[in-house]
């Protein structure tokens, strides 16, 4: 049986790259805890989540989300449990940048 986090062919992969508020790199971590629970009851999954070291200016954390189609995915994102954690995300999350990648073999 297949890992359900690793990808298929015709999966949507989301590549996630996430800038904490200056001093708030835990609260980006709980942030992200949270709502990254959500993505089971919307098909997705998470393939990979890696936090830089702190040593470079890049994102602090990079996800790598799986979802079965567009449809999962915009249902994870407009889940009403995330967005009422707006404000949250606001006072620790500076900057994302969220975009579709192919997962090479």
């Amino acid at each position: 049986m297949a890992d359900p986090a690793e990808p298929s062919p015709d999966d949507l992969v989301l590549c996630c790259f996430l800038w904490s508020m200056p001093g708030q790199e835990a609260g980006l971590q709980e942030y992200e805890d949270q709502v990254l629970a959500l993505l089971p009851e919307h098909g997705g999954s998470v393939v990979q989540r890696v936090r830089s070291t702190g040593a470079a200016t890049g994102p602090r954390e990079v996800q790598l989300l799986r979802f079965p189609d567009q449809d999962a995915a915009d249902s994870y994102l407009e889940d009403a449990r995330r967005l009422a954690l707006a404000d949250l995300r606001d006072r620790v999350i500076a900057r994302t940048e969220l975009f579709e990648v192919a997962v090479l073999r």
